[in-house]
């Protein structure tokens, strides 16, 4: 778990990466508005009928263990005056996963930051913006970061890089996403390039290899990864331009499969190795 630090408007707000997934401290987002009893501020806000309901509605989109009697039970209660629910207490009755504990110092309540934005509008739609703008400026540069990391583990790796066959080569080329993959609802960005490129999510990858280390990415061929970085632009310009997940994900598939059939078959690719 990877910890990190944004400012917004002179406020330290922590962020952490699980399995990919961005959280962002709502408790240090409270901050903001009652420097001294942060955890009032969430609790208020988990009182709200209107906040469980979205909760509730985020953990049933993306957690198939999340539990929805208990769920109904809080809804019905969710709005009177006799209603508090604090985090821990919402993680443990409904087994959700976008929201986190975190016990000890640098600990706090984290959320996913789709719940994290929500929870900075009914704060402040001001601070909202300004989080959200720094927030994409850490995940600019940590795409930047990543590049230079990829480039310089490909530099060294050309030593020892055995040219692969075409049969070989050609299984690097992703198959088109089915009907079930376009309609899936993808949780990150990167699990629907995940998809797009190599036909799975980071999830399925790691389901399927629990004996290797790293990740997807970690084990991607110099191509995937050129391509790759090709997409993250792609996909960067669509969501500006309003374009909907599925739609994104069988453009982005057709892109990865007509540049690496370029690339594989490119002989200037096997010089550079």
């Amino acid at each position: 778990m990877k910890n990190q630090i944004i400012t917004v408007q002179g406020s330290g707000i922590a962020v952490i990466t699980k399995h990919e997934d961005d959280y962002l401290s709502i408790t240090d987002i409270a901050r903001h508005k009652n420097p001294e009893e942060p955890k009032d501020i969430v609790k208020n806000w988990m009182r709200s009928k209107t906040t469980i309901e979205f909760l509730g509605l985020w953990e049933r989109l993306h957690n198939p263990n999340f539990k929805g009697v208990e769920f109904d039970s809080f809804m019905y209660q969710a709005g009177t005056n006799a209603f508090v629910l604090s985090p821990s207490k919402w993680i443990e009755s409904t087994n959700a996963i976008g929201i986190i504990s975190k016990p000890g110092n640098n600990g706090g309540t984290f959320a996913h930051r789709d719940i994290a934005f929500e929870f900075a509008s009914w704060i402040s739609a001001e601070f909202k913006l300004y989080l959200l703008l720094e927030f994409q400026r850490l995940k600019k540069t940590e795409n930047q970061s990543l590049k230079l990391e990829w480039n310089l583990q490909r530099t060294l790796a050309k030593i020892n890089y055995r040219i692969h066959t075409d049969a070989i080569k050609e299984k690097i080329i992703p198959v088109p996403v089915t009907r079930m993959q376009a309609h899936a609802i993808y949780a990150s960005e990167a699990d629907l390039l995940n998809v797009a490129l190599f036909g799975q999510t980071a999830k399925e990858w790691r389901e399927s290899n629990p004996g290797r280390e790293g990740n997807i990415r970690d084990h991607a061929a110099l191509e995937q990864l050129v391509v790759l970085s090709n997409l993250e632009s792609i996909n960067a310009l669509l969501v500006h331009q309003g374009m909907k997940q599925p739609e994104r994900l069988m453009q982005l598939n057709e892109t990865a499969i007509t540049q690496l059939k370029s690339l594989v078959a490119n002989k200037k690719i096997k010089l550079l190795k």
